[in-house]
Order: C-alpha cells, then structure tokens, then sequence
C-alpha cells in the first residue's frame, strides 16, 4: 500500500511519502513514490504516486520520454499547473487502458492515483490530486492538504491541526506526525520516508530528507507525540455523573 500527503500552505508546498509497496509475510519490498522532474528555470513539478507499481513506473517513463522528445504537451510547455494535472490524467489513463482487458488478468487491476504539486511561472504554487479516472481536485482554504493511498489513519491530525496560515515548519511535523501514525497503525506504510518542503516563489527544491525508521529525528518525535497524547489524555475531564443521564434499562 501506500500514503503520501501534500500540504498547500501559504508559505509553501510540504510533501510527504512512504516507500513500502508490499508488506507480506516474507516478502517486503521499497519503492519511492516521490519523484521530481528536471524542468525549465521557471517552473517545479513533484509527483507523488500511489497504486499499480507498473503503471505508475509506466506514466513517469512516459512523461520524461515526452519531455525529452518536446511532445505537445509536456512538463515544459505546460503554462499552469492545472494544465499538467490535466496532461497527468490523460497519459495516466491510457496507460491504464492498455492492461484493462489483457488476457488472464482477469483480476489485475492497473489503476493508479498521482498527487502533482509544485510551481509554474508567476501562477501561484499549489497542488492537484489525479484520480485513476483522469480527473483531478486542487486543495482548498478549508482543507489545504491532500492525500493518496492509505489516508484514513494520518487524516485525524491533518483535519485538526493544519490550516492554510501555519507555518511551514510547523505543517511539516504536522505532516510527519500523520504519515508516522498510519505507519504505526497499518504495516502496508512504512519507511523510508520521503518529505520535501518547497518555499514558494523560490522555484528550488534543496529541502529535501528521507527518514529510515531507525532515524533519530523521526524517533525523537514519535516519543514527543506518544508523550503528550499520554499527557493529554490524562488531562481530559472526568467522567462522572453529572456528564449525562442515566441509562434507562429495558425489561
């Protein structure tokens, strides 16, 4: 399986992702899901993937063949980043097309979602969530992230404690927080852990860490998030009788 966030802040672009594509009994298997691609000065585009390993690797050949090749469209030609949202879902979806019927494979499914994010010219950065079908959604002021793969456990925190005004320092842990709680919870998500924090307008993407599970920093903040849940959880009203009425028994 699969998680990967991207937080679309005023400050800035935080992207997150894991690294696991299989997690059975005796067979784990890495595969990293962020990818950014060599463009004009003027732009920066990341992709985050999540979904059948040999579309994916499929759709990324193919937008890098057409971005060498100069095929209309590409990465370079692209004038907004709604416009390469559209550009992703289309050779997405065909590549999709082109297993949906093959022959004893009846059970395979090709299907793949992609989150783009990044930067093109004077647009604003920003960040689009494909799905398998081509179509896509931006973020919004409400809900300034947006998540592929296994999202249900790290969306908590998310839903709470990020808003479009944070930091980006500070959304950055809040996303790290996210993606180490759908670790701990679902053995389909694991490390290495892959996040890049872009600054808008600074078309650079130097801010770049990945996170072994054994890495001091990810451990010292699992520590300090356990720490002050426990804390927090001990510090919650007790409840007594006066917090509701009486259960009513039923003969």
């Amino acid at each position: 399986m699969t998680y990967c966030i991207a937080a679309s802040i005023d400050e800035g672009l935080i992207l997150v992702s894991d690294s696991r594509t299989n997690a059975g009994i005796d067979n784990v298997s890495t595969h990293g899901k962020m990818h950014a691609f060599a463009t004009a000065d003027d732009r920066k585009i990341v992709l985050l993937c999540a979904g059948n390993l040999a579309t994916t690797q499929a759709v990324l050949e193919q937008l890098h063949r057409d971005k060498i090749k100069n095929t209309q469209p590409n990465f370079n030609t692209v004038e907004c980043l709604s416009e390469a949202a559209a550009y992703l879902g289309q050779v997405s979806l065909e590549k999709q097309k082109q297993h949906v019927n093959a022959e004893g494979q009846s059970a395979f499914n090709p299907s793949a979602s992609f989150i783009i994010a990044g930067q093109i010219g004077d647009e604003p950065h920003g960040a689009y969530m494909v799905y398998a079908e081509g179509n896509s959604i931006t973020s919004s002021a409400n809900t300034p992230f947006l998540q592929i793969g296994e999202s249900k456990y790290g969306k908590p925190i998310l839903d709470r404690f990020l808003k479009l005004g944070a930091s980006i320092d500070e959304a950055a842990r809040c996303c790290l927080v996210s993606m180490d709680s759908t670790i701990r919870s679902n053995a389909s998500v694991g490390p290495p852990v892959e996040m890049l924090i872009y600054r808008k307008d600074s078309f650079n993407l130097d801010e770049y860490y990945c996170f072994d599970d054994d890495n001091d920093y990810l451990l010292r903040l699992r520590r300090s998030w356990e720490a002050k849940l426990c804390e927090a959880i001990a510090a919650l009203p007790e409840i007594g009788k006066e917090s509701g009425k009486s259960m009513r028994v039923i003969l």
